[in-house]
């Protein structure tokens, strides 16, 4: 296991309160599949309790962790087993867009907006080319 610290700022940082674990070893591509994200408590959560059709099935662990279950092998293999990092960028921009759209907009969030914009055209190009090639879903190059 190993720990993930990139969204750690300097100094009095809420994001310190937060641990990132990568628990599996690296897959056939050299990334790894399964992060755990620790520290947190979605029962103070409000979004989490508006909506309790949408909560975890009949989970009655600890609140405290979230899991990122990364696609592991090819699709066409393997099925669709986890999410891709395409479907997380879409997250964020999708929630980037929100705050840009409301009272907390700023410089720093477009900015930040562009570039996830443009890391996500990058993977969809990338998967564009591998359709075209046909080894989209595949783990030839």
């Amino acid at each position: 296991m190993r720990n993930v610290t990139d969204h750690i700022v300097e100094g009095e940082s809420a994001n310190r309160q937060l641990t990132i674990s990568v628990l599996d070893k690296p897959g056939q591509g050299g990334a790894n599949h399964i992060h755990r994200i620790e520290g947190l408590d979605i029962s103070k959560n409000a979004a989490y309790e508006a909506c309790p059709d949408e909560q975890p099935g009949n989970y009655d662990g600890p609140q405290d962790a979230a899991w990122i279950i990364f696609q592991n092998g090819p699709i066409r293999e393997f099925g669709v087993n986890g999410v891709t990092q395409d479907a997380l960028a879409a997250i964020v921009i999708d929630r980037i867009r929100s705050f840009q759209s409301g009272p907390f907009n700023c410089e720093a969030n477009e900015r930040a907006l562009e570039c996830f914009c443009h890391g996500l055209h990058h993977f969809q190009t990338r998967t564009r080319e591998r359709i075209v090639r046909g080894v989209e879903g595949t783990n030839r190059k």
